[in-house]
């Protein structure tokens, strides 16, 4: 059994996955956005920063 991912993890990993393409993430970011809680989005934006995840 495959454990679950919450919503903030599920965001991470798509964003991860787009990060490469600055229009795709940028859509994607503004998704995560509406789903997480304030909380949340304060971790999902810190991460991006550690993670230089900011597409060029």
């Amino acid at each position: 059994m495959k454990a679950k991912l919450s919503m903030l993890d599920y965001c991470k990993k798509v964003l991860r996955c787009v990060s490469f393409d600055k229009r795709l993430f940028k859509k994607e970011y503004r998704k995560s956005i509406a789903w997480l809680t304030p909380m949340e989005v304060k971790l999902l934006k810190q991460w991006i920063r550690n993670n230089q995840l900011l597409p060029n």
